[in-house]
C-alpha cells in the first residue's frame, strides 16, 4: 500500500485538498484576510464539514483581541478537558499563557449543587475571580456562553474575548446567536455545529499565526 506516513505532509496534503474542493465548489469564495482564511481552513481541517465556510463568524475585533491577549500571558479558559487537550500547549508555554478547565474542580461541584447551575455556569463564575486576562474556549456548554453573556452585561466578569462553538440542540444556537448580539470580541459558529474539536483547533489556528 502507497500512502502518506509523514505527519506534516500529511497536514500539507490535506489543506491542498481542501483549496481544491473550495475551488470545485464555491469558485467564487472569497476570505476576508488570511488570518480568517487559515482559522476557517482549520476549522474545516478538523471537521471535514465545508459549511464552515458559512457558518463560522468572526467579529471584527475579535482576531486582534485573542493575539493581543495571548501575547500578554492570558488565561485560556475551556469548559471540556477535551477542547483543553486539543490546545497547543507548547505554543501557550512559549508565550507565558495558563490554561485551566474549571468543571471537575470540587469549588465547581460545590456552586452547581448549592446553586442548582450546570458545572459550566459555575466554572464561569470561579473563573471570574481571577485576574489577570482572560479568552474563554467554548465547544460543548451553552449555559457557560449565557453566564458570559450575562456576567459581562453586569460588569462582573472580565475579559477579553469568546471563542463560543458549543454543539448541541439545547441552547447551541441560541448562546450563539446572544453572543453575536452584545460587543464582546467573538468566534462562533451559527447553528448547532460545533463542538471541542472545532474551539481548539480556532485557537490552534491563531496560535500557529503568533
Amino acid at each position: 500500500m502507497n500512502y502518506i506516513k509523514n505527519p506534516m505532509k500529511i497536514e500539507d496534503r490535506s489543506f491542498e485538498i481542501i483549496q481544491e474542493i473550495i475551488d470545485e465548489i464555491r469558485p467564487d469564495y472569497k476570505f476576508e484576510n488570511e488570518l480568517e482564511e487559515k482559522i476557517i481552513k482549520r476549522a474545516i481541517h478538523t471537521t471535514a464539514d465545508f459549511d464552515y465556510l458559512d457558518i463560522l463568524e468572526i467579529s471584527q475585533t475579535a482576531v486582534d483581541k485573542i493575539v493581543d491577549s495571548l501575547k500578554n500571558q492570558a488565561t485560556v479558559y475551556t469548559d471540556t478537558n477535551m477542547a483543553l487537550s486539543g490546545i497547543n500547549k507548547r505554543r501557550l508555554n512559549a508565550l507565558g499563557c495558563e490554561y485551566r478547565c474549571l468543571v471537575a474542580e470540587e469549588e465547581t461541584h460545590k456552586i452547581a449543587k448549592e446553586k442548582g447551575i450546570t458545572r459550566s455556569m459555575a466554572a464561569i463564575e470561579i473563573a471570574a475571580k481571577d485576574t489577570g486576562r482572560k479568552i474563554f474556549v467554548l465547544g460543548n456548554a451553552p449555559t457557560a456562553l449565557f453566564k458570559i453573556i450575562e456576567m459581562n452585561n453586569e460588569g462582573n466578569l472580565g475579559f477579553d474575548a469568546v471563542v463560543g462553538v458549543p454543539v448541541g440542540f439545547v441552547g447551541a444556537a441560541e448562546s450563539k446567536d446572544e453572543l453575536a448580539k452584545t460587543d464582546i470580541p467573538y468566534i462562533i459558529s451559527r447553528g448547532k455545529k460545533g463542538g471541542s474539536n472545532l474551539a481548539a483547533a480556532i485557537v490552534n489556528a491563531i496560535l500557529y499565526n503568533i
